[in-house]
């Protein structure tokens, strides 16, 4: 980092799925003041999960006067920007355009990346096996963004198909209306656009084949974008005056090219190290798993070579680090699974009241109940008390390494019973349950030919959970890393921001450079736990496999 007398500062901004946050970071990575606001969305109708980009950015806006306020604007040298995988419609005069069939209200005009009205348009792209699904695992998901399109023109063909001026993904109309520039940016385009990383275009034959490379490719792929650059590369011009203004920052501070919001997650993570010296620091770059876990949860690794993994996303060349190779898989469902779970049982508002009206309290409550159950139950392990509970945890589809959206949730052992204790067994074998579909994450990427992981690292709400952190150690049989600034998503955008500032050679040494350090937590690797999970995990595969097995029953 270059060096300067007076102070240096960073903006990074995130925008989640139910908020906008802003942190102001210094150019080492020490995270000085956040703030957060909420979004709206609306549901009005089974799987149809909307947004308004205005809302956003108002949001956005207030976000990054509120983290600014107080310090110079000249030292805020440089903005990044990060944003869920969420697609953005904008008429000819680049204003909102609603996606919503029922409603004309053009504040409408995000389709929320958690959107699943695009099954018919995901199975017909799916059906094509054209190749460049092997990018997708071979299968496309309908949380991308070219199923969205596509559904927007067989569905509001005259309402937006025929009145669009452009569509962006979240990150990158964050980055629009932040410059005024038409910079997109290769993390999103190469993972929810099927853009060619490897020859730097869009793929018109993959685009014909599903027909749409006529509606896309006029004024040089004017509506999904003409220039694509690397994640945090400077946008030509930096801040525009109007957005100067709304911000509150300087025209003309740098701007990076944005990144999807797990991605951003994955640059901290991956430049975060264990304790000097220690085992299971870490290791190399290309060792670790960075896992993203909120709602939904993003397992990111990266590669030298390219790994082609089934229902894997990737290998997806630049998406975080120039010419290295990410593979992308996840769960659709994580923390929103979890509130769920407690939500719908029949002690949660008596625990509700006994616990000061917090989700969060709660589960610390139940982690100290399942310790001294085990205990009053003579039991090693916490974890034997599911011997006879089993879950499988695709209540809303899976997206790794099954890529199978309608695949169902299933519970195994229930009883009559519904107090406290059955609550506390139920949230437990859920989590076992999450880091078994980790475990099978990595089995898949290891038999496709990718370097073992020797560590993982963890950030977002579920990494302040000790049993959900403890369980994924012991069930992958790895050390999992927590950073000391648990603010991984929003430092991930900071960095972009100080390698466009000029502050890091590199988004790579940006990364190192402000990555600070992480606590070690060791799995538990005796004998008696890694033959338990080794049944219990069992188990877990056999369930898909029953269920697939009733499907073919009732199908006849």
């Amino acid at each position: 980092m270059s060096s300067n007398s007076s102070p240096v500062y960073l903006v990074g901004v995130d925008v989640g799925t139910g908020s906008a946050r802003a942190a102001l970071v210094t150019g080492k990575g020490e995270v000085l003041q956040t703030c957060v606001k909420p979004i709206q969305t609306w549901n009005t109708q089974p799987n149809y999960y909307e947004q308004s980009s205005d809302d956003i950015w108002s949001a956005v806006c207030e976000c990054v006067k509120n983290v600014t306020s107080g310090y110079a604007k000249e030292q805020i040298k440089g903005i990044g920007f990060d944003a869920t995988c969420s697609l953005v419609v904008l008429d000819g005069q680049m204003q909102p355009l609603t996606v919503c069939p029922s409603s004309k209200d053009n504040q409408r005009n995000v389709i929320l990346w958690m959107d699943h009205r695009a099954e018919e348009e995901a199975r017909f792209i799916n059906a094509t096996h054209h190749q460049m699904l092997n990018y997708v695992g071979g299968s496309i998901s309908l949380e991308m963004e070219v199923p969205k399109l596509l559904w927007l023109k067989r569905n509001m063909h005259d309402a937006v198909w025929t009145k669009v001026g452009a569509f962006y993904d979240l990150p990158d109309y964050l980055t629009f209306r932040a410059t005024g520039a038409d910079c997109r940016s290769i993390c999103s385009a190469v993972c929810k656009w099927n853009y060619d990383a490897e020859d730097r275009c869009w793929s018109e034959d993959f685009l014909k084949t599903i027909g749409l490379v006529d509606d896309l490719r006029v004024d040089n792929w004017r509506l999904i974008g003409t220039h694509v650059a690397n994640p945090g590369a400077a946008i030509d011009g930096g801040l525009s005056r109007q957005a100067a203004q709304e911000l509150g920052l300087n025209p003309g501070t740098a701007v990076a090219s944005s990144m999807i919001d797990a991605h951003a997650g994955a640059l901290a993570l991956l430049g975060c190290e264990g304790p000097p010296g220690r085992a299971g620091d870490g290791g190399s770059l290309t060792s670790k798993m960075a896992i993203i876990c909120g709602t939904s949860s993003c397992h990111m690794s990266l590669t030298k070579r390219p790994v082609l993994a089934p229902g894997i996303w990737g290998p997806y060349k630049h998406a975080i680090i120039p010419d290295l190779y990410l593979n992308e898989a996840g769960q659709s469902t994580t923390g929103v699974l979890i509130d769920y779970m407690l939500q719908t049982h029949p002690c949660y508002d008596q625990l509700l009241k006994e616990h000061g009206g917090s989700n969060g309290k709660i589960y610390a409550f139940l982690n100290t109940f399942l310790d001294e159950l085990a205990k009053k139950q003579g039991e090693s392990s916490v974890h034997r008390l599911t011997i006879d509970l089993h879950i499988w945890p695709d209540f809303h589809g899976n997206r790794s390494p099954l890529a199978d959206p309608n695949l169902k949730g299933m519970i195994s052992g229930l009883t009559m019973t519904k107090d406290v204790q059955n609550l506390a067994l139920i949230y437990l074998a859920l989590m076992q349950a999450l880091a078994y579909g980790t475990r099978h994450i990595l089995q898949v990427l290891e038999a496709s030919g990718r370097e073992p992981i020797t560590s993982i690292l963890l950030c977002g709400g579920l990494s302040k959970n000790s049993l959900f952190v403890q369980t994924h150690a012991d069930i992958c049989s790895v050390p999992v890393l927590l950073p000391t600034e648990p603010e991984a998503v929003l430092l991930g955008s900071a960095m972009m921001g100080a390698y466009a500032a000029g502050l890091y050679d590199s988004l790579e040494l940006a990364a190192s450079g402000m990555g600070g350090s992480a606590m070690v937590v060791k799995p538990d690797l005796s004998d008696s736990t890694r033959d338990y999970h080794e049944r219990k995990y069992r188990v877990f595969q056999r369930m898909y496999l029953d269920q697939r097995g009733y499907e073919r029953i009732m199908k006849g």
